[in-house]
């Protein structure tokens, strides 16, 4: 299988710790068996430049939004729009496999809102989300989430 591709954004440093110890979870899991994908992380920001993306990915992003309460009167998200905007780059929508999300379970509704956003806005699913760093056990089941989704696609 080849390496799962993830992109990124971290504003305080969650979402890049997670994605670190993910890609060490992951090199774990291909040591003990071949057949099991390593991960390849890309971190986006706003001096990143937009490229055309030739390969699957996933994106991997935190929410953090400004007024309203993000279900029924509005919602603006901030901090991490340049990875919507990158997405939306020329055909990059159409290599993206999912969205995992992250977040503060004690912003209830708002919890992973921006992820399941772009789920929506970009037709893929939801893999999966974690609250803040993330704790060993997600990283685990984060990891065999992103296998089974690229697997679905490959076998489509």
């Amino acid at each position: 299988m080849q390496p799962l591709r993830i992109l990124f954004i971290s504003i305080e440093g969650n979402t890049r710790n997670f994605v670190t110890n993910l890609t060490a979870y992951a090199a774990q899991q291909h040591a003990a068996n071949p057949n099991l994908p390593t991960i390849g992380a890309l971190e986006i920001s706003e001096v990143s430049d937009f490229v055309d993306e030739t390969q699957p990915y996933f994106c991997f992003v935190p929410t953090y939004l400004n007024g309203g309460n993000g279900i029924d009167n509005g919602v603006k998200e901030l901090m991490t729009n340049v990875m919507g905007e990158y997405i939306a780059y020329n055909h990059n929508a159409q290599q993206l496999l999912g969205v995992v999300g992250s977040g503060n379970r004690n912003f209830n509704e708002q919890y992973c809102l921006t992820a399941k956003r772009y789920a929506t806005q970009f037709n893929v699913p939801f893999v999966a989300s974690y609250e803040l760093r993330g704790v060993p056990r997600d990283e685990s089941r984060v990891y065999d989430a992103l296998v089974a989704r690229a697997r679905e696609v490959a076998q489509a």
